[in-house]
């Protein structure tokens, strides 16, 4: 992923609420923070009291027990019937607060903080006479949260409800998640930011300035912004078009000497005032605040939250700017800069539209939307995965090669000192010299060739980095893709069964030479089954119960245990006896104290100076990679195993987030119980270093969160309310959940379920009505019946 930094300012966003609501006393005390430090603190309203009856705790969540439940009786004023709120100088308050409990001075308060976890505050409804202890990490934390947005947002004086303080922690960071977290990873490209965007900071050229690439398929774009250009001078913005096609070798590197953005897809908005067509940029949400570039695979998963939250506008946009990137670049990209043309990333693209299409189908333009992705997908198919070097025709499956020349160029090539030191030694060269000369061919080194086709390889798996691929990657017919272009050939043959006609007329924009004109679902069957009887043979290892990558090179199977190995049962490829023998033998060899852990510590072997931790592997889980495997289990029918596994995340992420000021990042050592998200391995952690309030988590971790809730029934939900351990809880249920309840909104459609087992792909469940997840069938694409999609979130 890039390094760029945002320079965007952080905009909180969230439900409007009503202008006729004039009564701060209406006010939902979990409003969003521009609605609570909106309105309800409006110079004439802050110094009054306001006043509830109650609050319904069936909406805002049980406090539990321990803390939390000491907190609770704090929690009303003297007359013991009105919920407790603060007159609080935001300035004095916030001062006061860091210099007695902030004891390591990180501007958050965090167990490691050795303060006397206690400050009084006055009641709003004594005028600040009455006080009271606000005590413990968690509400102290809370309040600092709290302080720091009423400053932002300019507040002097607040009321504050005491509630903010003391609630559910899961409830918490579910609110936030939906509120303030996915508000403030969205961007926009277009006229209003493309100065500060289009900036890189890996311009490393002697000029650097901000340059925007348009493709020659979208004049309309390169008229826009020459405009914008030239009515504002100022920006020296360079607006370029490119090559077409675009991801040539020797261009993509010659283009690192003016590195720039590329153009993603945007909608027609009302003329200007001069009468000259205007255009807006589409929504997109990013992995983190950091970033401003659409990304691949992160933008699925965020997708899959993005739904849960009731924000289909933001995932049907990322869709849109897939299919722009796949007509104009041939590919989904890794993400929108140049350095990226040569570079996908995995490809979800089928089931993400489909997921979107359910939530839009009501629409007259939804069957228009389906077709256009499914189109976009079909020639990414063909041209990204199924055309050399990726495809690798020996073995028939697919490998993950992209192409490039030199260095990587979004790493600096200090990045790779080591590595290139020799060799500049070697040719009596400096470093910068031999790095230009290698990167333009007037010296040729083949091993150094293969190492950083290697290291591409590995960056384009999303998997940067493991030792799993590490020297090996471009070699490897991975399970986690071949997983997921068997979904791809799945959605595509049912989906045009179902929508249309069992006949897709392929546009000329869409065409790929050598493949047919009209797509019918028969062709994508037979290669779906193909796909799984090569991934059988090649890939299944019966008696260690799993999936393994194939080194297309060995001829051989790689041996190294990756939780990658259950996205076969999220994507529909394991049989049900394969299914059962992964939950039986491989899972007990991944599941830790917080979930899946990334790959098995036997397999990665031992770390020291010499050879240190890499982010993908033991001990580190990743979202990903709960997600897939909850959807596996629940496909299956395993729902304790997929429950349990989702609790265990929940768990790690809740206790981390109460213990550390809100934090939510990128990554976690799911071996580790205090403090699981400080990672030190390669490029550290993302989202971890905030000051007061953490505005937005990470993009896929936030997901995982809103999605796992989906899948874990109340009674769990309590009990992560209560901060309580898998292994506590567990015990407390006699090693066992109570008769499960069915996952919130999971299930399959009985009559999927019936077409599964006519072709002797699902076994008939224990529990029947509820054996997928979310959005999700059996095949790795939506039921169908009578010619409709079922694709229930």
């Amino acid at each position: 992923m890039s390094t760029q930094k945002s320079t965007l300012p952080v905009h909180a966003k969230s439900t409007p609420v009503p202008t006729a609501r004039k009564n701060s006393a209406a006010l939902d005390p979990y409003a969003a923070p521009d609605a609570y430090y909106g309105q309800s603190h409006s110079p004439r309203q802050v110094a009054k009291s306001r006043t509830y009856s109650a609050i319904d705790q069936s909406s805002h969540g049980l406090l539990g027990a321990g803390v939390f439940k000491k907190e609770r009786r704090l929690s009303h004023d003297a007359t013991g019937n009105a919920p407790r709120r603060y007159l609080i100088n935001v300035d004095d308050t916030l001062k006061t607060l860091l210099a007695r409990e902030d004891t390591d001075h990180n501007i958050q308060i965090t167990i490691d903080d050795s303060g006397p976890k206690t400050i009084p505050l006055g009641t709003a409804a004594s005028g600040g006479y009455r006080r009271f202890d606000v005590r413990g990490t968690y509400m102290l934390s809370n309040l600092l949260q709290e302080l720091t947005m009423a400053k932002k947002f300019g507040r002097k004086q607040i009321v504050l409800d005491e509630a903010r303080l003391s609630e559910n922690p899961v409830n918490r960071m579910a609110r936030l998640v939906k509120d303030q977290f996915w508000p403030n990873l969205t961007r926009r490209i277009d006229g209003s930011n493309i100065a500060e965007v289009a900036r890189d900071p890996k311009d490393w050229t002697e000029h650097p300035r901000p340059r925007i690439y348009v493709p020659r398929g979208a004049p309309e774009q390169h008229e826009y912004y020459t405009r914008i250009a030239k009515e504002h001078p100022e920006m020296n913005l360079a607006v370029i078009w490119l090559q077409d096609p675009p991801d040539n070798e020797e261009y993509v590197r010659d283009l690192n000497d003016a590195p720039g953005l590329l153009a993603i897809e945007m909608e027609r908005i009302a003329d200007t005032k001069d009468g000259k067509p205007d255009y807006r940029g589409l929504p997109f949400v990013v992995p983190g605040g950091r970033f401003n570039e659409l990304y691949g695979w992160d933008s699925y998963m965020e997708t899959l939250g993005l739904l849960i939250n009731d924000r289909e506008d933001l995932a049907e946009a990322m869709v849109r700017h897939f299919c722009f990137c796949i007509r104009h670049y041939g590919k989904i990209l890794n993400a929108n800069r140049t350095y990226y043309l040569c570079r996908s990333q995995p490809p979800f693209l089928t089931d993400m539209a489909l997921r979107v299409y359910d939530r839009i189908k009501h629409r007259p333009d939804s069957l228009e939307f389906l077709r256009k992705a499914i189109l976009a997908a079909i020639r990414d198919y063909y041209c990204t995965w199924m055309s050399k070097p990726r495809f690798d025709p020996v073995s028939g499956l697919s490998r993950y090669v992209p192409g490039g020349l030199g260095v990587p160029p979004e790493t600096e090539a200090t990045h790779f000192v080591h590595i290139l030191t020799p060799y500049a030694k070697k040719h009596d060269m400096t470093f910068d010299a031999f790095v230009q000369a290698y990167n333009h061919g007037t010296v040729s080194e083949p091993e150094l060739d293969l190492y950083f086709l290697h290291d591409r390889a590995v960056r384009e798996s999303g998997h940067d980095t493991s030792y799993r691929l590490e020297t090996v990657a471009a070699h490897l017919a991975t399970v986690d893709l071949n997983s997921l272009l068997y979904k791809y050939e799945c959605d595509i043959a049912r989906t045009i069964r179902a929508f249309f006609g069992d006949r897709l007329q392929i546009p000329k924009e869409w065409h790929v030479a050598g493949h047919p004109e009209v797509e019918t679902s028969s062709s994508w069957d037979r290669a779906a089954k193909k796909r799984r009887g090569i991934m059988n043979n090649l890939m299944w290892s019966e008696d260690k119960g799993m999936f393994f990558d194939y080194n297309t090179v060995k001829k051989q199977q790689t041996g190294y245990e990756s939780a990658t190995t259950f996205w076969a049962m999220w994507a529909g490829a394991a049989t049900p006896r394969q299914a059962s023998m992964m939950v039986a033998k491989a899972l007990p060899r991944f599941e830790v104290h917080g979930g899946l852990v990334s790959g098995t510590e036997e397999s990665r072997g031992p770390v020291g100076l010499q050879r240190p931790n890499r982010q993908w592997d033991y001990p580190f889980g990743w979202a990903p990679q709960q997600i897939l495997a909850w959807t596996g289990f629940l496909r299956y029918g395993f729902e304790e195993e997929a429950q349990r596994l989702a609790y265990r995340w929940i768990y790690m992420c809740t206790k981390a987030f109460v213990d550390f000021n809100g934090v939510v990042v990128e990554k976690y050592n799911v071996t580790q119980q205090i403090s699981p998200h400080k990672v030190e391995a390669e490029y550290g952690n993302q989202g971890g270093d905030f000051k007061g309030v953490a505005t937005e988590g990470f993009g896929w971790v936030n997901a995982s969160y809103v999605y796992g809730l989906q899948i874990v029934n109340a009674h769990m939900k309590r009990a992560l309310g209560a901060v309580t351990s898998w292994d506590t809880f567990s015990k407390m249920t006699d090693g066992h959940t109570p008769i499960p309840e069915a996952p919130t909104s999971v299930h399959v459609a009985p009559h999927v379920r019936e077409a599964a087992r006519s072709a002797g792909d699902l076994p008939h469940p224990h529990h029947d009505s509820h054996s997928a997840a979310p959005g999700s069938t059996h095949g790795g694409s939506d039921g169908f019946s009578n010619g409709k999609v079922h694709h229930e979130v």
